[in-house]
C-alpha cells in the first residue's frame, strides 16, 4: 500500500472516529479497550478492498461491533475475578471524544449508572441496546451489524430493556437535578452535616466504590441511606484533606477529589425524584488516566 492511500484510509476512519470510538466504549465501559479496538478496526480497513465498500460509516460499524463483542467476551471473564466492584472508565467529555451530546438519549447513554447496568447484559443483548437506544439504528441494519435476524434482534433488545428497566428508573434526574444534589453533597460532605447528607439520599441507595485492589475501597456496596451516609462522611468529611475539582465525566456533573500523595477519586451520581440514588466512585488509578 502507498502512502497516499494509507493516508486516504486513515482519513476515511477518522471522519467517523468520534462515533465509532463512543460505539466501542459504550460496549466496553472502558475507553483503552476502545482506542485498541479502533486501532484493529484500522488495520482491518487498511486490508479490505474499500472501493467495494459503498457506506464506510455502516462498514466501519459492523467491524467495531464484531470486535468490541469479541474483546467483551474476554473482558467478562476477568471482570469476575476483579477486586471489589468493576465500575466504567470515567471519561472527561467536555469536550466529548465520542462527539457531540447533543440529545439527553446520547448523554444518558454514556452515564457511569448505565453502562453499570449494562455489565448483567450478554454481549449480543448489549450490542443491540447501544446500538438502537444510543444511536437509533432501526433493527434491520443491527441485523445486518450482528448477522442476525430482524426478529431476533428485536427480542434481544426486548430483554435488554427488561433486564435494567427497574434499576433504570433509578437515575432519571436531568442535568440541572444532578448540578444540584452534587453541589448539596459536597457542601454537606465538607460541613460534615449528617442531617443534610441524610435528607439528600435516596432510603434505597447505593455507594459503589472501584478501588480495582490499588487503592482503599470498599470490597461491596455500601447500602441504604444510613450506611450510604456514614460511608461517604468517612470519605469525604471533616478532616479529610481533599482539593475538589468540578468536571463532567460520560456526560454528566462530577467531582474529582485530589488528596495530597496524589491519589484521585472521580464522583459522580445518580439521582431520581430528587435525591441521590447511587454513588459512583472511582479511585482505581490505571482508570483515571484520561482525568488529566
Amino acid at each position: 500500500m502507498t502512502v497516499p492511500d494509507a493516508a486516504q484510509a486513515a482519513g476515511a476512519l477518522d471522519a467517523h472516529r468520534p462515533m465509532l470510538l463512543g460505539l466501542a466504549y459504550r460496549l466496553l465501559g472502558s475507553r483503552h479497550d476502545a482506542e485498541d479496538v479502533l486501532q484493529e478496526a484500522f488495520l482491518r480497513w487498511l486490508a479490505v478492498d474499500r472501493a467495494t465498500v459503498a457506506e464506510p460509516r455502516r462498514y466501519l460499524s459492523r467491524v467495531v461491533t464484531r470486535l468490541a463483542l469479541d474483546r467483551l467476551r474476554v473482558l467478562r471473564a476477568a471482570r469476575e475475578t476483579y477486586v471489589g466492584p468493576w465500575l466504567p472508565e470515567p471519561v472527561p467529555t467536555a469536550p466529548s471524544p465520542f462527539g457531540p451530546l447533543e440529545s439527553a438519549e446520547l448523554r444518558d447513554s454514556l452515564s457511569t449508572a448505565l453502562l453499570h447496568l449494562l455489565e448483567r447484559l450478554t454481549p449480543p443483548e448489549r450490542a443491540v441496546y447501544v446500538l438502537h437506544t444510543a444511536f437509533e439504528l432501526p433493527y434491520a441494519e443491527i441485523a445486518g451489524i450482528l448477522d442476525r435476524s430482524v426478529d431476533d434482534c428485536r427480542q434481544l433488545h426486548h430483554r435488554a430493556a427488561a433486564r435494567i428497566g427497574g434499576d433504570r428508573r433509578r437515575f432519571t434526574a436531568g442535568r440541572a437535578e444532578q448540578e444540584r444534589l452534587l453541589d448539596a453533597f459536597l457542601a454537606a460532605a465538607r460541613d460534615g452535616d449528617l442531617a443534610a447528607l441524610t435528607g439528600l439520599v435516596a432510603s434505597d441507595a447505593i455507594a459503589w466504590t472501584d478501588g480495582g485492589g490499588r487503592v482503599k475501597a470498599a470490597r461491596n456496596p455500601v447500602t441504604g441511606a444510613d450506611r450510604v451516609v456514614r460511608f461517604v462522611a468517612g470519605l469525604y468529611g471533616p478532616g479529610r484533606r481533599f482539593t475538589v475539582r468540578r468536571l463532567e465525566l460520560n456526560g454528566q456533573p462530577a467531582a474529582l477529589m485530589v488528596r495530597p500523595d496524589a491519589s484521585r477519586y472521580a464522583l459522580t451520581l445518580a439521582a431520581a425524584d430528587g435525591r441521590i440514588t447511587a454513588f459512583h466512585v472511582v479511585g482505581n488509578p490505571d482508570k483515571l488516566r484520561w482525568t488529566g
